[in-house]
Parts: C-alpha cells; structure tokens; sequence
C-alpha cells in the first residue's frame, strides 16, 4: 500500500510540471527573418583555415576522414615542392570534400585534426534543392584571405621551418612576399 501511495505521488510531481509548463509563454522566432543566436560550441559549416600569411593549415593526413563515423569525408594528400607550396609541411590536402548529405555534426573530425586546421562554423542554414551542391569542395570550405594574407602558392616566411608556423610564430606575411599577392592584396598592403 505504502509502495501504491509513492508511486502515485510521483506520478502526481510529473503531471504537475508537464501543467505547470503549458502556462509558460512559448518563444516563438519569425525564421528565416529574424535568426536566433547559436550556441557558442556549435556544430555547424567545416572551415578549413589558414596560417597568417595565407598557407592552408591542412597537411594532407586523412586523420579527418578517418575519424569520421559517416564516411563523409575525402581526402587526397600531394607533396608540396619549393615552387608550389599550399601549406608549411611536407604535403597539402590537394583534394578535400565533406559530403554533408552524410555528415552528422558530431566533431571527431575536428578532434583528429593535428593542426586545427579543421573547424566548424556557426552556419547552419545547408539546405538545397539539389544534392550535388551539398557536397563541399576545397574551394567551399577554406577560410576567405583576410588583410596582409596571399594566396597560395607561395613560399614559406622566409628563414622559418614549418616548426614556427606550428607554434603560431608567423603573424602575416613578408614584404618581400607582396610581388606575388593578387592585385587587390597589393594594394590594401601598399595603403596600410
């Protein structure tokens, strides 16, 4: 009997707050007019970001594709050469898709990441009518150039290994490096 009474009375506690709750006012967001903050940990769009003079942070290591339980993500690793260098190491991702018809936000990927230079964004609006355009390219997911980067292919800071990049030592790129910027990096160098 005394079992019968306990029971009933939680019974009674759950009730109540399932009634207590229907009194509350409902937040309701007019989207896609007017757009909710998302939490500050996120899991929304990869990046795929860049060192301070422009080199891509992706070394080519499959890590990410490996640690993804999806199978959302392909990589091809090719050999950087003095000539054309994309990322301080010894390689760069040449080939880098994240099909985001499989992706399922969980971040091992940017956990497997050596050099972080995967992370995800706030962006969540990935819908699209066609299923060709929700797979990402390399071109889709790096980082935009800011002010003082150049694109890449480029040479190394000189009198730096990859240890200084990998250490956050390098904060912008050379003046020696402003010849092979693009047209508008030069001229957003030349007036700072």
């Amino acid at each position: 009997m005394a079992d019968e009474a306990k029971s009933f009375s939680q019974q009674l506690q759950g009730f109540w707050v399932t009634f207590a709750t229907m009194f509350k006012k409902v937040n309701t967001v007019q989207y896609p007019e007017v757009k909710e903050p998302t939490a500050e940990r996120f899991h929304g769009r990869h990046q795929l970001n860049r060192y301070d003079d422009g080199l891509e942070k992706c070394i080519g290591c499959e890590l990410c594709a490996w640690a993804c339980p999806a199978d959302a993500i392909y990589v091809e690793g090719a050999d950087n050469t003095e000539e054309e260098r994309f990322s301080p190491g010894e390689r760069f991702g040449q080939v880098y898709q994240i099909n985001y018809l499989r992706c399922v936000f969980c971040g091992l990927c940017i956990e497997a990441c050596p050099t972080r230079a995967l992370t995800m964004t706030n962006e969540y609006e990935l819908a699209d009518n066609q299923r060709s355009k929700l797979i990402f390219e390399k071109e889709d997911l790096l980082a935009p150039l800011r002010q003082g980067m150049i694109a890449p292919p480029h040479p190394m800071y000189p009198d730096s290994s990859h240890l200084n990049y990998y250490k956050g030592e390098i904060t912008g790129s050379h003046p020696s490096q402003a010849s092979q910027a693009p047209q508008g990096e030069q001229l957003s160098q030349e007036q700072s």
